[in-house]
């Protein structure tokens, strides 16, 4: 009996040991098709950007599970190279109040934590000071970017609010922790809409804008990605919200109900649509980034208990719709993920009007960050 319980353990090691091999193998893919952390995302530069601290925020999370340097002297040396030892960004531009700056500051943390490098902790002062003074709108909400006034963007709760969450909780700031709850409160009402359960990609305000409803201030249509940056966004942010906080409930709440909707939208092949509610329409497609990111929202959520473990299904189900429809093995033994959105927004020059066609027709690359970092992530949350 004792031998055949040992042979089961074994299995079950086994099983296990592969099972994990998928997040690990598509991090050593990204490592390998980008030797440079700068180059995540198709990087052209050496540069701060929001993408490669998606990606890198995969690679540190790698590192946590296996205990492999590698992973981590890989984000480490993107850092160093970027911030000189006043800590100071490479070609960061404070006066622009863009929050895509705020979300590679993510990475600092841990950095901080294992090197010393007091560079690190001035970096993650400079930006604390950004949001100090980062332009709101009348209800607190940091814009999206000071060229785009009066206007919150799903994208950017994901941002710069987890960041500032863990800037109050690491450093015994706790007067953030309000301001950033507000943030999601504020947000959630002003983007959610009653008939579908979901969140319009933006809201304007001013009403000026021409994509903004001209009474509810909304942007016109759901976009896949916009709402997987708010599902990450909010199961991140919960890591700093300390348990005895009395709108802890109210953003758990917001995950739980989310938690719901999302299904009515997942094709039977476990992917969601590029525009979400509009599978039927020319041109939409199973879109990766946010097929990884709600995989990723639904994992980490039942792992850290915010939803009952019957949601697990959901993100199994989109993890194998991803390997089977999605990933592509290539011949050097790499994987390759395919069908992500390059970037979409709203406004600007040309001018994005947030209108469906829009959506669908923007530019469709493979292995970008915004899918391959939360695919990773989302992978190793399954233990795949």
């Amino acid at each position: 009996m004792k031998k055949i319980f040992l042979l089961v353990v074994s299995l079950l090691n086994i099983q296990i040991a592969f099972a994990q091999k998928v997040g690990m193998l598509f991090a050593d893919s990204e490592m390998k098709r980008f030797p440079e952390a700068w180059q995540l995302d198709h990087g052209k530069r050496l540069y701060f950007g929001y993408s490669q601290g998606v990606g890198c925020m995969a690679m540190l999370q790698v590192w946590k599970e296996t205990k492999n340097q590698k992973y981590f002297d890989y984000v480490e040396k993107w850092a160093d190279t970027i911030i000189n030892n006043n800590g100071e960004i490479h070609l960061y531009k404070v006066e622009t109040y863009n929050v895509d700056y705020i979300n590679p500051g993510k990475i600092l943390f841990d950095l901080y934590k294992e090197t010393g490098k007091e560079k690190y902790k001035l970096a993650m002062d400079l930006l604390v000071n950004q949001l100090k003074n980062h332009p709101r709108t009348l209800e607190g909400v940091f814009w999206h970017k000071l060229i785009y006034p009066h206007q919150i963007w799903l994208d950017g709760l994901y941002m710069a609010d987890p960041f500032l969450a863990q800037y109050a909780f690491t450093f015994s700031q706790p007067e953030w922790i309000d301001d950033v709850i507000n943030q999601f409160l504020v947000t959630a009402k002003r983007t959610y809409d009653f008939k579908t359960g979901l969140y319009y990609h933006a809201y304007d305000e001013s009403r000026q804008q021409l994509w903004a409803n001209k009474i509810t201030g909304h942007s016109p249509n759901f976009w896949g990605r916009s709402i997987g940056w708010w599902y990450m966004a909010l199961v991140d942010v919960l890591d700093f919200i300390p348990k005895n906080h009395p709108r802890r409930a109210d953003l758990i709440k917001i995950v739980q109900d989310l938690a719901d909707t999302l299904p009515k939208y997942q094709d039977k092949n476990g992917l969601w649509y590029q525009v979400l509610d509009k599978p039927e329409y020319p041109g939409n497609y199973h879109e990766a980034s946010v097929s990884s990111m709600f995989m990723y929202g639904y994992a980490k959520a039942v792992k850290k208990g915010y939803l009952d473990k019957k949601y697990l299904a959901i993100a199994e189900k989109a993890c194998q719709g991803i390997m089977k429809d999605l990933i592509v093995k290539n011949p050097d033994g790499t994987l390759t993920l395919t069908k992500c959105c390059a970037v979409a927004g709203l406004g600007g020059h040309p001018y994005r009007d947030g209108s469906i066609a829009y959506y669908v027709n923007e530019r469709v690359r493979d292995n970008d960050s915004k899918a391959t970092g939360p695919f990773i992530m989302g992978c190793l949350y399954l233990g795949k």
